[in-house]
């Protein structure tokens, strides 16, 4: 993760951005670019058509895949507050509505706040993080999440010495996401981490992507990812987040505990019950679905960075 080596241009921005801007062609004829480069283009060649989030490039949490395209990352998802079909969310996500939006923040903290959207922008310096994206199905994108670590909104809000848990709870409104009307989960969604886990600097509070807000499809206005972890862990559009002494009831364990654990770490020498975990299918890559399958790494590829969190468990029964 922790990488300065250079890479390609076309890396850099998705193939279609590319094409079109001759200054980025003719930095490709030359080769490569530096994180310096990046770092520019990050704010202004990504963008599509959506609200601009500026945001400095972290050298430390960046990976030189190659990106997944910003309409594969925008339309191919899992959301189903707005459908089961990965392209449910992209058509019908538009009945969101993100502003106004508050976050609660509550429980064991000494500090409780509703946040206003608008001033948790603000609470810490936007970060730009290219980060693995790992779906327990076995599908894998590489993005450029814009936010900034959750440890700055957990040390905001004070956690009491009991605290060993943190639980986000999702939006839940029928009238904004035709999903809740099914029975395919119990509705909110809700996720959770150990607090350790979630101080952890690669959580990231999340409000962006590819230069922009966060599209509705990809959780607007504000979600979590925890690249480490299978994708159904980086809970979406959050309104709650309760600081807790005891593990909280997610969605997933709650629905289908033999199938999705409370941990729910990349790990591939653990399958689900009904796929493979040892490798991935990169979304977006050559050859479509019948691209090469990758081997998918322990930890996501973050094991350097988090291993430690899991020592002495076994991690075969905390799955």
């Amino acid at each position: 993760m922790k990488n300065t080596h250079d890479i390609l241009a076309s890396e850099i921005t998705p193939q279609n951005i590319f094409e079109k801007r001759r200054q980025l062609i003719k930095l490709a004829a030359m080769g490569v670019f530096g994180l310096s480069q990046a770092e520019v283009f990050s704010r202004s060649a990504f963008a599509q058509s959506g609200q601009k989030l500026p945001a400095k490039v972290n050298p430390q949490f960046f990976v030189a895949d190659k990106l997944t395209s910003y309409k594969d990352v925008t339309t191919y998802n899992n959301f189903y507050e707005f459908g089961t079909d990965k392209a449910d969310p992209a058509r019908n996500a538009h009945t969101l509505k993100t502003r106004p939006w508050t976050v609660s923040v509550e429980g064991l903290v000494n500090k409780p706040k509703v946040w206003d959207i608008d001033a948790l922008l603000k609470l810490a310096p936007m970060e730009e993080r290219i980060y693995r994206f790992r779906c327990v199905e076995g599908w894998s994108m590489v993005i450029p999440w814009i936010g900034y670590s959750l440890s700055h909104l957990i040390k905001a809000s004070e956690p009491q010495g009991s605290a060993k848990y943190i639980e986000f709870i999702s939006l839940a409104d029928p009238k904004q996401m035709p999903g809740v009307n099914s029975r395919v989960l119990n509705w909110p969604y809700t996720e959770g981490l150990r607090l350790d886990e979630a101080m952890n600097p690669l959580a990231l509070l999340t409000f962006g992507l590819y230069g922009e807000v966060l599209p509705n499809q990809n959780g607007a206005p504000i979600r979590i990812n925890v690249p480490w972890k299978y994708g159904f862990k980086s809970a979406k559009s959050i309104v709650k987040i309760r600081i807790t002494d005891k593990e909280p009831a997610t969605s997933w364990k709650v629905s289908a505990p033999y199938e999705y654990g409370f941990y729910s770490n990349v790990n591939p020498e653990v399958n689900h019950p009904r796929w493979s975990q040892a490798t991935e299918r990169r979304i977006g890559a050559e050859g479509g679905m019948f691209a090469p399958k990758i081997k998918t790494l322990p930890f996501n590829g973050y094991a350097e960075q988090v291993a430690h969190l899991y020592k002495g468990m076994d991690l075969r029964k905390f799955y």
